[in-house]
């Protein structure tokens, strides 16, 4: 139900930006969140935004690196990656909450996209 674009490989300190869309979805007033899931390792919460761009949350492996933001009203959720690291390869997702306020938990996010491969190489 949502599609992640923009992955691909770049070279560590490159930068990359992801966008989340919904072609048959609509997600303006849902709580949008990125997640990423790396090889032999549990997906992880990496940003989160409100329905409005008002509020948002990002983990402490990529805070002051990444920027989740999201065009009002319909447009999509994107989110900039700066300063890529090698441990930040992984598949990256994006998922709309059933909330419109910022949510950090993973189960309380019940509409989720195909992902995308970021790969970055050291």
């Amino acid at each position: 139900q949502l599609q992640a674009s923009g992955g691909g490989l770049v070279q560590a300190g490159g930068s990359l930006r992801l966008s989340c869309t919904a072609p048959r979805y609509t997600f303006s007033n849902n709580g949008v969140g990125w997640f990423r899931q790396a090889p032999g390792k549990e997906r992880e919460i990496v940003a989160a935004i409100n329905w409005n761009g008002g509020s948002t949350y990002y983990s402490d492996s990529v805070k002051g690196r990444f920027t989740i933001s999201r065009d009002r009203p319909k447009g999509p959720v994107y989110l900039q990656m700066n300063s890529l690291k090698s441990e930040d390869t992984a598949v990256y997702y994006c998922a709309a909450a059933r909330s419109s306020a910022l949510v950090t938990t993973g189960s309380l996010y019940n509409h989720w996209g195909q992902g995308t491969q970021v790969t970055v190489s050291s």
